[in-house]
This record gives structure tokens, sequence and C-alpha cells, in this order.
């Protein structure tokens, strides 16, 4: 066997480890936690809502700290947002449990502190899910959810550009505005004058209909 032959096969010697690549903080990350459950509210206006609170350090979030309260129906918008607007699978929530939504329980139903913490764990499992996907994390309405105190349900959906959203062309609405041909203008200006607008422009310059000397130069 050549040199060579060896050399080709010889391990390379790796960069020793220091106590900053072993202990400091990850090149990427995106950690999300949904904690706190609170329930409010009394009958039928009675829901559990939870803190969501993210840590991050990669640039497209605008705020590497965030934490917002969000309740069930909220994880819902983001989820039938995400299904319209993007092209990612989206997976599934936990269930709404119907059955412990009846009346006449003898238990707390969805409000029985072992159900919230099972919801809370599906919970979590979903938006850690989400906001990893790359594709998910240019969406506006991921980082509504996530990083603003309200959710504005009449927002407009686009791509996150990391300061505000990038609409899509077809939503767009531009004004468009025509430059007045000269005889317009005059008829504007005269309008404003003392003649009034209820004359004719050519009648008030003492010009016939079809007299050369109302042709302007347009070029």
């Amino acid at each position: 066997m050549s040199d060579t032959a060896v050399a080709d096969t010889r391990r390379l010697n790796s960069k020793p480890q220091d106590l900053t690549d072993a202990y400091g903080p990850p090149s990427n990350f995106l950690e999300i936690d949904i904690f706190n459950p609170q329930t409010v509210g009394v009958g039928r206006a009675r829901f559990t809502t939870y803190e969501v609170r993210m840590r991050t350090n990669l640039p497209i979030f605008k705020l590497k700290e965030s934490c917002v309260r969000r309740r069930y129906s909220d994880f819902e918008w983001l989820k039938n947002e995400l299904e319209r607007d993007s092209k990612i699978v989206v997976p599934p929530l936990p269930g709404k449990a119907l059955k412990r939504q009846l009346p006449f329980r003898g238990d707390e139903g969805i409000f029985e502190e072992s159900f919230i913490e099972e919801r809370r764990q599906g919970l979590e499992q979903f938006i850690n899910k989400i906001a990893g996907h790359p594709l998910a994390q240019n969406e506006r309405c991921l980082h509504m959810f996530l990083q603003e105190e309200a959710i504005d349900r009449n927002y407009v959906p686009g791509k996150w550009s990391g300061t505000q959203p990038t609409v899509s062309p077809r939503l767009r609405i531009r004004e468009t505005t025509k430059e007045p041909t000269p005889m317009q203008a005059l008829e504007g200006l005269l309008a404003s004058s003392s003649l009034g607008p209820s004359i004719p422009v050519t009648a008030q310059l003492g010009l016939g209909p079809r007299d050369p000397r109302i042709l302007f130069n347009s070029g």
C-alpha cells in the first residue's frame, strides 16, 4: 500500500472542544413552553388560557424572548391559517373532548386538572412542531400568535419580512393617477376663476369649437 493511500484513509485530527463550545448557547435554538394554565369566566363563558413563552436566537423572529397568553381557540385559529396559506402539513391539535363538555357530569369535564395538563402537553408539542418548520417561520400568523399580545383576526395574510408582512401582489391595491390633458388643466384653472365652470372653455376664450388656436403642443 502506498503512502498516498495511507494518507487518504488517515483520520483527521479534530479541534479540541473548549468550555465555551461545551457549555455555551447552541448556534441556533428555538424553545417554546406552554405553562401556567388559568381557568376564567363562569358558565358557558368559562375557558382556560395558557402562557406561551418563547426563547430563540433565530434572526427571523423580531423578539428573542416573548410571553403571551392564549386559549385553545387561538391554537385552532393558527392551525386554520397555516392550512389555508402555507404549503406545510400541519400536525393535529389535541382533541376537543366533546364528551367532557356534556352537562350534568360528575366532574369538572374539560376543566379537570388532569385534562388541562394533558391538553397543555398536546398544545406544547403542536406549537413546537409548527414553529420549528422553516416554511411556517415565514408566515405572518405564526409571528402574531407567538409574539403579539392580541391576535388580529382581520390581519392581511402574508410572508414575514422581519418588521412587517410582505403582502402577496394579488392583495396589493395600487392607486394609479392619470396626468390631465392640457385642455382639462385649462378647464380646471378656469373653473376656479371668477368666470365659473358652467361656461364651456372655448366660449370663455372666445374661440369656436374647431378653432386651431385651442390646439396645445403636448410634446
